[in-house]
């Protein structure tokens, strides 16, 4: 249904907008769809997003979107992020649901820049022991987030390099 498209997919991948700080690139690991790459690409024009998907169907179509919406902002990565090794690393490192949080860390950690943050897009919050020895970033916030019209709970965790 269109208005669950918008709610759980649009809104969902939204929710992130008052955790985006002056970050000036951001790499979405696990895309998929595009989601929440393209939408904050398009409501922040001014910074730099990269969408990384491995499955090349997934990636032909993103970069479908990226022409036909006229993204000048938005790069698409046809890569598994173990093995992708950008020429600048990103200020901010998202994911929606791709991996547990020290899974996330250990495969996307280094594409992060010193002083970037990885921000992890989760639905329940994880316990304390999920938040411990995550390859050398420590957990900066664990803030729940409100999707106008989704009853399920999310949360965003931010994440620094080193101790906090």
């Amino acid at each position: 249904e269109p208005v669950e498209m918008v709610v759980k997919h649009l809104l969902d991948s939204l929710a992130v907008l008052p955790y985006l700080g002056e970050e000036r690139s951001l790499l979405d690991v696990g895309t998929g769809a595009g989601l929440p790459g393209i939408p904050l690409a398009i409501c922040l024009p001014r910074l730099s997003v990269a969408v990384l998907d491995s499955n090349g169907k997934k990636a032909a179509f993103l970069r479908h979107c990226v022409r036909r919406l006229a993204l000048k902002n938005l790069q698409v990565v046809q890569s598994r992020v173990e093995e992708y090794r950008p020429k600048e690393l990103f200020e901010a490192v998202i994911s929606r649901a791709y991996a547990a949080l020290d899974d996330y860390v250990k495969t996307a950690g280094h594409c992060c820049a010193d002083g970037g943050r990885i921000l992890a897009m989760l639905g329940t919050a994880p316990d304390e022991s999920r938040l411990q020895n995550l390859q050398g970033f420590s957990v900066r916030s664990l803030t729940a987030l409100q999707v106008p019209g989704l009853g399920a709970e999310r949360h965003l965790a931010v994440l620094a390099r080193g101790l906090i």
